[in-house]
């Protein structure tokens, strides 16, 4: 079976650090804990099972902010939620920053009403939001979403859901993400830790 190809891209996409980008396809393999709201309920390891990011703090609400560590439980970004927009808009920061200053991107669903996930990520620099910078859209319940370069057809992070009876006995979701190469696979976990708390929502409300 032939390999995949990947696009190149005109620019690597280096959104939070450079060293986060490999010249090669990264997968990155999340597992949730189902049964638990405790820390420690999202990691993400390589394909050998070493740990490159782990989240610290519970659920979203309206106190609580989430923190992506990397395996030596460095900060990398820190999650917020901003819930008084008409739509639900997740803001995410370097290291454990709280300080608007240190905006990298928000992520907001592109409609209110979604039988399927659409949404749209917006740098920082992009203050207009006409466009969005990047994209995801696909299903969450088969974990079938792809994350796009902007307003295109420019595949840059793949999701492929997978599914073994030790996982399902054993409390897990484990999905993996193929992520092309050149691009920041820390800014790709960053983007599915709020894919999953988009829909993992558990008041349902928008």
């Amino acid at each position: 079976m032939a390999a995949p190809s990947y696009p190149p891209m005109a620019n690597p996409v280096a959104l939070i650090n450079p060293q986060f980008c490999a010249p090669y396809p990264v997968d990155l393999i999340i597992v949730r804990k189902l049964l638990t709201l405790s820390e420690g309920n999202f990691t993400v390891t390589d394909v050998n099972g070493n740990v490159m990011f782990k989240m610290k703090g519970k659920l979203f609400s309206l106190r609580d902010r989430r923190v992506l560590l990397d395996a030596a439980d460095n900060p990398i970004v820190s999650f917020q939620q901003k819930i008084w927009t008409a739509h639900r808009r997740w803001q995410v920061l370097r290291g454990d920053s709280s300080d608007s200053k240190d905006l990298l991107f928000s992520v907001k669903k592109s409609s209110l009403i979604q039988f399927k996930t659409k949404l749209d990520v917006f740098l920082a620099s992009n203050t207009k939001e006409d466009v969005c910078d990047f994209k995801i859209e696909g299903s969450w319940f088969e974990r079938s979403c792809a994350i796009y370069a902007g307003d295109s057809s420019t595949i840059i992070a793949q999701m492929h859901r997978k599914h073994t009876a030790s996982s399902i006995l054993l409390g897990k979701d484990t999905f993996s993400v193929t992520v092309y190469p050149h691009i920041d696979y820390a800014f790709i976990a960053a983007l599915v830790v709020i894919l999953e708390e988009i829909n993992e929502d558990r008041d349902g409300s928008d």
